[in-house]
Formats: structure tokens, C-alpha cells, sequence
């Protein structure tokens, strides 16, 4: 900022010296010009009333020369008088009696001059009467130019140091802001950086900064009691495993092997369920995503309960026509674990809905069971999470189908919520139509 603010100031002084000295080159020029026409028309008027002859004074670098008829300098200024005609030209019949050239230089003078002529008619012929002024160089004065420069390089300077001072104090809360951030660790994440009182951008960006450390530190809790609960839950199986293993390796005579093997073969069933679901939810949470297709929700139901048999009635009120843009695995996925959940838990039916709802697809499953409580509704979406009911009723759950078919349902830009019944258990998954 320093240097572009110093840069500008530095165009903008350049400018401003050029557009001095072409104006004051213009008015010293006029001046002198003016001085030349001046003293020309003296010396003219001074014919009327004496003889011209020998010095002639004129003003400091005006040089003056009076010629006879013969061409020959009978007066002038003191470097001009006796020195050879500095001009010859005359002026012609458009011009009258006065003309005016700019010769470079002049005879008997250095540098360029403009040079004025009037004709003077005396009995004796035509006398010339020149007046020369220097032209002014493009700089004027080398005192002006340096001048000049000086105050340009002095302002620029004195803009760069006040941006330079303004940035500084200005950038000082982003550096202490940078500073606190690099204190913070996931160790030490619930430090929070320093809001300053102004409100401005500076504010706004710090109090930014700390909503993203509140989503970080949400993300590292749930991740950490992820881990604990992922933890407890392997843990379980393969201690069971393990004992069961150990116990029969103590009696190996008088254990029945092959009922062994199956209890330990159900144990792993459990454990692979667990470990399948868990990489189901690292996908989800990576953001791995397949090529998404139109699909039919009512005939992905249909397909579904077609495929596998339901211990319980299974009751649809499927409208068609309700397509989506999705991935058809992960819906199923979604569709097929909001079934289960609903089994678990029916006393005798479970009823699916697919409706289109001013143009957002609904999905409903509601079992005919004791139903979730208001304040256990979002419990069951947390991951390992599981209701004593659910326990009672299936002992070998992963606590994982509930939070996986929220995860598939964002996924897809929708929702999926527990909402009232009248009896049971009612999820509602809502996710916006294909346009």
C-alpha cells in the first residue's frame, strides 16, 4: 500500500511540475516578447523626435539593433552595436511595416531568439529596427525546475510515510489477530481471538474468525466423543470375542466348538457391521460422492420391499411421478435403515409415504410402536446414540443408521426429522424435486 500510494503521489507530483512549468514557460515567454515589442516601439517613436544613434539601453537580455538604409547597425544595445546585422528579413506586403521569425540563433547572439523587425521611412530610405528575445528553454530556469522537483519529492515522501503509518496502525489488530490464532492449538482451541471496540472491517473479521473456531471446536468435540464412542463400541465385541476364545481354550475337551464358533462368528457379525457403518459415515463426512441420477422414490420403494422380507406388515401410499436428483445407493442406503429402525419398533405395521409437497419430495416412514419422545427426537440422529427401548429390542445395533441416513439426507440438500404422530415413530426425510 506504502508503495502504490507513493507511486500515485509520485504520477500525480509529475504532472502537476509538467503543467507548471509549461504555464510558467508560457507567461515568461509572452513577458519577454512582450519586453522586445516594447523597446522596439520606444526606439521607433524615438526617431519622431531625435537621431538614433550609438548604445541604446533595453532591459537585461533584450538585445536591440538600429540599421540605415544601407544596412548598416548605427545603434543598439551595448553586445549588439557593433556586432554584424543579427537579421535580414524585411517585412513583406501581408505584414505592413513589423515582422516577426524566430532565428537560431540570430547573428552576433547565442541560442534561439525571437526577433521583431519594424521598417522606419526617413528621408535618407528605410532604417530597420530589430529587437531580439531569448526563447525560453523547456525547463525555464534550472532554480525553478529544481524548485520544483524538490516539493514534488518532499510530497511524495510525505505520503508514503503517512500511508505507511496509516496501514501500520490500521493492520495492527489483523497482526495481534494473527498472533492469537498462531497460540491456538487443538489442545488449546477454546481461546477466542480479541474483538476490537471499532466497528469496522477489523471487527468483523475478528468475530468471524471466532465463529469459525466455535464450528472447529463443535467439530473437534463431536469428532473426540465420535472417537470414544467408536472406541467403546469395538471394544465390546472383541472383548466378548476374546473372552469367549479364552474360556474355551481353558476347557478345550469339554467345550462344544462348533456352538463356540457361532457365538463368535455372531460377535463378529456385530463388529463388522459397526466397522461397515463407520466407514460409511467417513465417506459421508470426506464429502465422497457418486454420479448422481433421477430417481423414482416411489419405485425405489417399490424395489426395495420387493427385494427382502418384512417381519412386519408393510403398508404404502407411494404417488408417482416424485423424481429427485440423487445418488440411488446412498437413498437406498437411507430408505433401507429408516425401514429397519421402523421394524425394530412396529407392534404390527409400518406405513411408507412418498408424496410431492409444493415441489420437495417427501419420504415418510411411521411405525405403530411406543414412539420417540419430544426431547429424545434429535438424540437418536447422535452417532452410537441409543434409546434403553431400542437396546431392549435389538442388543446387537450399531447406534449408527439414524445419523447415516442424516448425513445421506444433507447430502442431498434436505432434511430429516422426527415429527408427531398420533402413534409411533414418524421420520420425515424432505429433499427439493429435480427442476
Amino acid at each position: 500500500m506504502t508503495v502504490i500510494a507513493g507511486t500515485v503521489a509520485a504520477l500525480i507530483c509529475a504532472v502537476l511540475v509538467t503543467l507548471i512549468v509549461i504555464g510558467v514557460r508560457g507567461r515568461v515567454t509572452e513577458y519577454k516578447r512582450n519586453q522586445a515589442l516594447s523597446e522596439a516601439l520606444r526606439v521607433v517613436e524615438d526617431f519622431r523626435t531625435r537621431p538614433v544613434r550609438g548604445a541604446i539601453s533595453a532591459p537585461h537580455g533584450i538585445a536591440i539593433q538600429v540599421l540605415d538604409a544601407h544596412d548598416t547597425v548605427i545603434a543598439g544595445t551595448p553586445g549588439a552595436v557593433k556586432g554584424p546585422p543579427m537579421a535580414t528579413f524585411r517585412p513583406g506586403a501581408a505584414t505592413g511595416f513589423k515582422d516577426a521569425q524566430v532565428l537560431c540563433p540570430p547573428a552576433g547572439l547565442r541560442g534561439c531568439h525571437w526577433v521583431i523587425d519594424f521598417t522606419v521611412r526617413q528621408p535618407a530610405g528605410e532604417w530597420q529596427v530589430y529587437a531580439a528575445a531569448p526563447s525560453i528553454p523547456w525547463y525555464v530556469s534550472g532554480g525553478l525546475l529544481t524548485f520544483l522537483v524538490s516539493v514534488g519529492l518532499l510530497l511524495v515522501l510525505l505520503v508514503a510515510l503517512r500511508t505507511w503509518r496509516t496501514v501500520d496502525r490500521t493492520l495492527a489488530p489483523v497482526d495481534e489477530i494473527r498472533r492469537e490464532l498462531t497460540e491456538i492449538t487443538a489442545s488449546k482451541s477454546g481461546r477466542r481471538v480479541t474483538v476490537p471496540e471499532n466497528r469496522d472491517e477489523i471487527r468483523r473479521l475478528a468475530e468471524a474468525v471466532n465463529a469459525t473456531l466455535d464450528r472447529l471446536d463443535a467439530a473437534l468435540a463431536k469428532q473426540r466423543g465420535f472417537t470414544s464412542d467408536a472406541s467403546h463400541d469395538l471394544r465390546s465385541p472383541i472383548a466378548a470375542a476374546r473372552t469367549q476364545l479364552e474360556e474355551a481354550l481353558l476347557y478345550a475337551d469339554d467345550i462344544d466348538w462348533p456352538r463356540t464358533a457361532r457365538t463368535v462368528l455372531q460377535t463378529l457379525d456385530r463388529l463388522q457391521a459397526i466397522v461397515t457403518d463407520l466407514l460409511q459415515l467417513a465417506r459421508l463426512d470426506a464429502g465422497a460422492w457418486q454420479d448422481t441420477e433421477t430417481v423414482d422414490l416411489a419405485a425405489m420403494v417399490t424395489i426395495e420391499l420387493a427385494r427382502s422380507d418384512r417381519s412386519k406388515r408393510i403398508v404404502t401410499r407411494l404417488q408417482e411421478g416424485v423424481q429427485l436428483r440423487g445418488d440411488r445407493l446412498r437413498l437406498v442406503r437411507l430408505f433401507t435403515n429408516l425401514l429397519d429402525n421402523a421394524e425394530r419398533h412396529a407392534e404390527s405395521q409400518v406405513s411408507v409415504t412418498v408424496r410431492d409437497e409444493d415441489g420437495t419430495a417427501v419420504l415418510e416412514v411411521l411405525d405403530d410402536g411406543a414412539g420417540i419422545a419430544a426431547d429424545e427426537r434429535e438424540v437418536v440422529f447422535q452417532r452410537f446414540a441409543r434409546l434403553k427401548a431400542g437396546k431392549a429390542r435389538d442388543a446387537n445395533g450399531t447406534g449408527l443408521g439414524l445419523p447415516i441416513a442424516r448425513e445421506i439426507a444433507k447430502a442431498h440438500g434436505g432434511t430429516l426429522k422426527v415429527e408427531d404422530s398420533d402413534r409411533g415413530a414418524r421420520f420425515v426425510l424432505r429433499i427439493p424435486r429435480e427442476s
